[in-house]
């Protein structure tokens, strides 16, 4: 697969034959869709946290005498069906992780690259380095190129100037190619990825 690559300031700079193994899957929303979810569950805290009937500062003393006053026997006020008693069955701290295969979550990227190659929601920029380190600048380079939501993965390293000039702009992400993942990819619309970054995806796929 050809596709153009482009400057920052939107003028052509050769083409780029992108590999098919990686950008020319017939994507499957199944695979994406796991791994989304392996994604979003993997960040959570699961630090909530409740306190049950244990864990409560109340006294232990049965509440009334066993029998004669017509009521129902209860012992101690911690009980759940009290006010200020303790919750049942309430959240606790715990890790909400799940296992998935390396070699499976490496088929899912490989999937969310191709999802975006078969909409034509890839863009490749020569270098994402900017002549001036101001956002106005670099978003005007953005407006040039049509980018309005969009995630950018550079090299190994991004351009320090460019990164903190682009952060400040709604609706765009930078990472380096170290941290791009299927759920960055997946939840904007283009994906702008520089000709280091391709490189390296290319090798890390050989």
């Amino acid at each position: 697969m050809d596709i153009k690559i482009k400057t920052l300031d939107g003028t052509d700079a050769g083409t780029v034959t992108l590999n098919d193994e990686i950008f020319g899957l017939d994507p499957r929303e199944d695979i994406l869709q796991r791994m989304v979810r392996w994604q979003l569950a993997k960040r959570q805290a699961g630090t909530h946290k409740i306190k049950g009937r244990s864990e409560i500062a109340r006294t232990g003393a049965k509440m009334y005498r066993q029998k004669g006053t017509g009521r129902a026997r209860h012992s101690s006020a911690r009980a759940p069906q009290f006010r200020g008693g303790g919750k049942a069955h309430g959240p606790v701290v715990r890790s909400h992780e799940h296992d998935l295969p390396k070699k499976f979550r490496a088929l899912a990227l490989r999937h969310a690259l191709s999802a975006k190659a078969k909409t034509d929601s890839i863009v490749i920029i020569d270098e994402l380095k900017s002549s001036e380190a101001k956002t106005k600048v670099v978003a005007k380079a953005f407006e040039g190129l049509g980018l309005a939501n969009a995630l950018i993965i550079g090299g190994a390293e991004i351009d320090e100037g460019f990164a903190r000039s682009a952060r400040n702009i709604a609706q765009i992400d930078v990472l380096p190619v170290q941290g791009i993942n299927v759920y960055d990819i997946l939840r904007r619309r283009t994906l702008v990825l520089s000709k280091a970054a391709v490189e390296a995806l290319e090798e890390r796929f050989k």
